[in-house]
């Protein structure tokens, strides 16, 4: 397949893994990076042999650019992937899409008038463990789902919320514990249990002086008829492992990170105890540490499937419509805790 050059815009924590991913793809090269401060962009440009610029418009005029990667802080990802569609790029966009659900559409339509393909930042569908429980259900292992539930019980102290000047807020991060980290796992949730049909929420700032909140749980109503719940909080010292559970007539199985913690069926094969053993603990998560979680390795997969899909014309596996579902439940989840009241989800 053709070699695809790619960019990235916006050198924070985040752009290394990018930066690494890429470096492991035989069919894909850096070549340019931007960010407002030259500084940050001076080791990746070094490391990876990629033009640096601290003017985004002038680097859209490089040659040799095929995608963008946006790695900007949330509610800037709208303004900038507009232009990059504009320019004729194709996209990948860090979580969420965007912090509203205007903003994007607004990012979809862009994408889809200038014809170049978009895919947003959901690493945890590509792990191994997301899609074996993805492969039961297709199955009809579990029997019927009754219930399924994503507990998001991390840590980040307030030097964290500091630091980062935009996080913790409305304007620039769009919510707190579960637009900026939850959101991984409501993602999943919804991958794996399909659309939801409302939510009753409470959402609160308990612990961290930051506008948005630092706790919440929401209840949710299926589509399929299961019910579930989403806890989520950065105020759980000294931060958990994610679990994600799946539970049905005829079986079980809960994620604690990308270890498959329970994995019970009737009628289990002597592959299930296969299976749960190959699955153990293999990396840390984001429960301490905003980074530890991330391995460039399910990056790597999500660009590879962007590379596949801009040759082969075809839509990406998280594509702009499959990223936009996560900001809708959210925002329903925030609506609800607001009004004190169910929240119907349209979409």
């Amino acid at each position: 397949m053709k070699t695809l050059g790619f960019a990235i815009v916006g050198c924070g924590n985040i752009a290394p893994f990018h930066a690494d991913a890429l470096s492991k793809i035989s069919n894909a090269k850096l070549v340019a990076v931007c960010d407002k401060m030259a500084y940050n962009t001076e080791h990746l440009a070094q490391k990876y042999g990629a033009k640096p610029y601290t003017d985004y418009t002038e680097m859209l005029k490089q040659d040799g650019i095929d995608v963008v990667s946006i790695c900007l802080p949330s509610s800037l990802h709208e303004p900038f992937a507009i232009q990059a569609a504009e320019a004729g790029k194709h996209i990948i966009v860090e979580k969420p899409l965007d912090i509203t659900l205007e903003k994007c559409d607004a990012i979809i339509s862009a994408c889809e008038t200038n014809d170049v393909k978009l895919a947003v930042i959901f690493p945890t569908r590509f792990k191994e463990s997301s899609i074996v429980v993805k492969e039961a259900i297709k199955a009809g292992r579990f029997g019927q789902i009754t219930m399924a539930d994503a507990q998001v019980k991390w840590y980040r102290d307030q030097e964290y919320y500091d630091a980062g000047g935009w996080r913790g807020t409305w304007k620039y991060d769009g919510g707190g514990a579960l637009m900026n980290q939850s959101i991984h796992y409501i993602d999943l949730l919804i991958s794996l249990m399909g659309p939801v049909e409302s939510v009753f929420a409470h959402c609160e700032t308990l612990a961290r002086d930051i506008e948005v909140e630092d706790t919440a749980v929401a209840t949710l109503k299926f589509k399929n008829g299961a019910l579930g719940i989403i806890q989520g909080t950065t105020t759980a010292y000294p931060g958990l492992d994610v679990r994600i559970g799946i539970h049905g007539t005829d079986g079980s199985a809960v994620l604690d990170g990308e270890t498959l913690d329970v994995w019970e069926f009737k009628g289990a094969t002597p592959e299930d105890v296969i299976l749960k053993a190959k699955l153990q603990k293999t990396g840390s998560s984001g429960a301490k540490d905003p980074t530890a979680f991330i391995d460039s390795k399910g990056h790597q997969l999500q660009f590879e499937d962007l590379i596949e899909a801009i040759n082969m014309d075809r839509q990406p596996e998280v594509n702009g419509y499959e990223g936009r579902k996560s900001v809708e439940v959210i925002s329903a989840i925030y609506q609800s805790s607001r009004e004190n009241k169910p929240i119907v989800i349209n979409g």
